[in-house]
């Protein structure tokens, strides 16, 4: 089976074209080696898959006929993947977390002032920093 063919099977990706881009993007890969869409995959096979900033790891265990449910596709993978990649997205969520709500509008003029005021010490810390 496609390789495309079979991660949109057992819903990794929403359409065959996403999955189709994702293989184009070298996305998808067998070991090392980047696959193409058209790449044949069999039972046994491990898959490293890049999404959402996670590089999931699939070990395939039968190819389905056709698209699967929700609820039948752990029949067809295993999902290998470590811990850690789930708890560094966690991370960078947090880390993307700003002190305004996004589409709050354009800064007030005491954000303005604030933003100034922290591109100045860090300005002045550089500077220190070369003259040592």
């Amino acid at each position: 089976m496609r390789v495309d063919k079979f991660l949109w099977c057992v819903r990794y990706f929403k359409t065959r074209s996403v999955a189709t881009n994702a293989c184009k993007q070298g996305k998808v890969r067998l070991g090392d080696e980047i696959l193409k869409p058209s790449k044949d995959v069999f039972p046994g096979d491990k898959l490293r898959v890049r999404k959402n900033q996670i590089n999931y790891e699939l070990e395939i265990l039968d190819l389905p006929k056709s698209r699967v449910g929700a609820k039948l596709a752990n029949i067809y993978v295993h999902d290998i993947t470590p811990k850690e990649a789930f708890e560094k997205l966690e991370l960078l969520k947090y880390s993307k977390d700003y002190y305004r709500k996004k589409g709050t509008g354009r800064p007030t003029k005491k954000d303005r002032r604030d933003i100034d005021e922290w591109f100045d010490t860090a300005e002045d810390d550089v500077k220190d920093k070369k003259d040592e």
